[in-house]
């Protein structure tokens, strides 16, 4: 139940993220967003884990490793998913992105020896068939245009430095290394990173321009990354990388779910056939976890 209750806090989070995130487009740009956000999830994590005694003393090696899992996670990838939709429509950044699955399963093949089960390429194909079914419309509406390459591009470079971090959180783990002290450092050097970015840049850092700029920032620091963040990667460590990386073939679905709430969105069989196939997807992906659990305990 556990495993289900991190998964099920995950997507509602990260699938509601967007409504923050959309509340943020304006005046201030979207690198200068992306460092507010890390660096005030940094700044209220590490003091009250410090004040709480929750902190895990790292060495030297341990830093790196959690400075490369910041850079990854928290950091690359956001710049390069941010710059992909000036070229190709967001609903293809999403389908692309949920490829992570996929790209966890051969990463987890080749940095720690894991077989990739026939389960995860059928989830898999199910889940990114079932966004490419949703987002058609979208993606045929908004054109791809010659620089659509470079969009897909992006797209697809942070969607393996995504996957990449995870390879890394699940070595932290083994380390020892809890999900919050690992956030707390990685978000950290994430933002020093991004501070960097923006001075290499010569991006403006702008200040916050109203309480909804604020509100919303607040709630992606918080919600969306220490909270999001740390049941994610507890997943990642309990379940594998590519059973938890199916998370993201849900969250554009409840962002779909969300806006058929709220503005107008309307379900039509497209819609309906698009849900079925990413929900049976689920189904493939989970179904049998906890045998294979009680297999494994009794060997």
């Amino acid at each position: 139940m556990l495993d289900l209750g991190l998964f099920v806090a995950t997507v509602a989070i990260w699938g509601t993220t967007w409504l923050a995130i959309a509340l943020q487009i304006g005046p201030v740009p979207v690198l200068t967003s992306i460092f507010y956000r890390f660096g005030l999830a940094a700044i209220l994590l590490l003091p009250t884990l410090a004040l709480t005694g929750r902190l895990t003393r790292l060495d030297r090696r341990d830093h790196l490793f959690v400075a490369l899992q910041g850079l990854l996670l928290f950091s690359f990838n956001f710049v390069c998913f941010y710059n992909a939709t000036r070229f190709i429509p967001s609903g293809l950044v999403s389908v692309v992105f949920s490829l992570a699955t996929l790209f966890n399963a051969v990463n987890a093949r080749l940095f720690f020896g894991e077989p990739i089960a026939r389960r995860t390429l059928l989830a898999a194909a199910l889940g990114v068939g079932g966004l490419a079914v949703l987002f058609a419309p979208s993606i045929r509406a908004g054109g791809l245009g010659a620089e659509a390459p470079i969009g897909l591009a992006l797209a697809a470079l942070g969607t393996l430095s995504f996957s990449l971090g995870n390879m890394v959180s699940r070595r932290n783990s083994k380390a020892g290394i809890p999900p919050l002290t690992a956030n707390a450092y990685g978000m950290a050097y994430a933002s020093v990173a991004l501070f960097a970015l923006l001075g290499v840049t010569g991006t403006p850092i702008v200040a916050p321009p109203n309480a909804t700029y604020v509100a919303a920032l607040l709630r992606l620091a918080v919600r969306g990354s220490i909270v999001g963040f740390t049941t994610y990667l507890m997943l990642v460590a309990r379940i594998g990388s590519d059973r938890a990386a199916y998370a993201t073939v849900m969250f554009p679905i409840i962002a779909l779910v969300l806006s058929a709430a709220f503005e107008g969105y309307v379900f039509d069989l497209r819609t309906v056939i698009g849900l079925a196939l990413a929900l049976l997807g689920n189904v493939v992906a989970f179904a049998g976890l906890p045998t294979m659990r009680r297999r494994r305990a009794a060997a």
